[in-house]
């Protein structure tokens, strides 16, 4: 491997440091900066840190990946995604910003719905910080998984510890690094990092596609179209193959955003309510952008694999093989350090909200309710390294795909959180009961749905996405249970 691939990965580990060393001077004192940056992030800072820590390392291996096999067809979860952020900027930023101040200046998710329900507040922390630890364990877990592939496919045989594989290496590798920024910097450090490598990831997918598409080798638009088309013309087709189920399937993973915790406390630590459209126009700009990006990746890294003769093995790793063929080592070290960008900005993000719910609601709540600010921040920066820990573990299966275990988490958060947020922050008759019986149902449908195989064939037909039954079952049953009980007093005013 050259050395300036090396030079551009070390410089990139070392700029992670410097801002989690920053952060740490800055906002560590209290558990309110530790966990949620003191509600200060400007809007840039929260847009770009709600959609780097969005994408993960899914989004320049993952989707592209989609494409590269099933063509134009695997776009429609990129749209589903792009409207449903749309509509959690719109609907959810605003309200969840004023109204985990409003409640008791709640700092995680499970506090605001307690504070919200204050007559279930006890069994609604305990199963939201459950669902929130168990769920984030498998999506932290697909971040290292994209961690692993990236040193096994570009690092073949060039870091050898111990006798552990490449994989291995790209794990350890990863999660320290991480681990070193978020347990130094907190909430500040994560949002900082993701800052940086929003920018660094929106710039390599803007890269990539064009050198595909332009460079040597790539032929130009009409050139990779008539390629794909000789091989298969429904790569180049919206509809082709795709049934209302699979269409259905793809564009339904943009009801995840509403119950994405790692996405939605940004929303609760922007600087003021009136920032919350610029951050909304500047995340969705970064977005679709992004998006456009990884499509044209996929679909053109087909073309591009094809006219040159390439034996693309794992077409997850498409952008790793590209990256390494067609650039200087330092422009490819660059691009490494983009996939490590959108690894990491997720992980850091996963592990802090992880982190925070068993701190404030497990150890807190029920172990030391008189801690101190600096004792509960000790405690945090603990949690953060056990849940990386146990993410590594789940991550240690060489064949697992960061898809599939994305795929999972998203419907398990979108499911259990979603329906709950959007009705307790803008329906007055949601009560604790129903919050309650909505984040089981949601939690527990998904889960059955995948232990079945639903989601891979359903009634003799293809498989239906896990989050679509989760996410009505959820929303039915806060709506039942709700009408059917009457929890006194929670009915307040709610902002509209």
């Amino acid at each position: 491997m050259a050395i300036g691939v090396w030079i551009s990965l070390v410089g990139y580990f070392a700029l992670m440091i410097a801002i989690g060393i920053y952060a740490m001077r800055k906002s560590t004192s209290t558990s309110e900066d530790y966990m949620l940056g003191g509600r200060a992030l400007s809007p840039q800072v929260a847009a770009l840190s709600a959609g780097a820590s969005d994408m993960s390392g899914w989004l320049l291996l993952g989707l592209p990946g989609a494409m590269f096999v099933s063509g134009l067809g695997s776009a429609w979860i990129g749209i589903g995604l792009l409207v449903g952020a749309f509509f959690n900027w719109t609907l959810v930023a605003p309200r969840l910003r004023e109204q985990t101040v409003h409640y008791g200046n709640a700092i995680t998710i499970p506090e605001f719905l307690a504070n919200r329900f204050p007559t279930r507040a006890m069994s609604l922390r305990t199963v939201s910080a459950v669902v929130i630890v168990i769920f984030f364990a498998v999506y932290t877990a697909s971040g290292l998984v994209a961690g692993g592939k990236l040193f096994e496919s570009a690092f073949s045989g060039i870091i050898n510890v111990g006798g552990l594989s490449d994989y291995a290496m790209g794990i350890i590798i990863t999660l320290g690094v991480v681990l070193i920024y978020t347990v130094v910097g907190g909430f500040l450090a994560v949002s900082m990092t993701d800052f940086v490598q929003g920018c660094i990831m929106m710039l390599a997918l803007v890269i990539m596609p064009a050198v595909v598409l332009f460079g040597e080798g790539g032929g130009g638009y009409s050139q990779a179209s008539q390629t794909l088309n000789d091989v298969d013309p429904t790569l180049l087709s919206w509809t082709a193959g795709l049934t209302f189920v699979g269409w259905l399937s793809a564009v339904t993973w943009g009801l995840g955003y509403f119950g994405q915790p790692h996405i939605i406390v940004r929303f609760m630590a922007i600087r003021t309510l009136k920032d919350v459209p610029v951050a909304r126009n500047i995340g969705m700009g970064w977005m679709l952008i992004s998006l456009i990006g990884a499509v044209s990746l996929g679909i053109f890294g087909r073309a591009y694999a094809i006219r040159n003769g390439m034996d693309v093995q794992d077409p997850e790793t498409i952008f790793i093989i590209l990256a390494d063929l067609l650039f200087h080592p330092l422009i490819t070290g660059f691009l490494y350090a983009a996939l490590l960008a959108a690894i990491m900005s997720t992980i850091s993000s996963q592990l802090l909200v992880s982190s925070s719910s068993l701190t404030e609601d497990f150890y807190r709540l029920f172990l030391r309710k008189e801690a101190k600010d600096k004792e509960t921040v000790a405690i945090g920066r603990i949690c953060v390294v056990l849940v990386g820990l146990v993410a590594a573990v789940i991550a240690s299966d060489e064949n697992s795909q960061v898809l599939g275990l994305v795929s999972n988490a998203w419907a398990g958060f979108g499911s259990a959180f979603g329906p709950l947020i959007i009705l307790s922050l803008m329906w007055p008759r949601t009560n604790g009961a129903g919050a309650i019986a909505g984040m089981v149902v949601g939690a527990v449908t998904v889960m059955i749905w995948i232990t079945l195989g639903w989601n891979g064939e359903f009634m003799g037909g293809p498989g239906v996405y896990e989050i679509i039954p989760g996410f009505i079952a959820s929303f039915i049953a806060i709506m039942v249970v709700s009408n059917m009980t009457a929890d006194a007093g929670e009915y307040q005013h709610i902002t509209r």
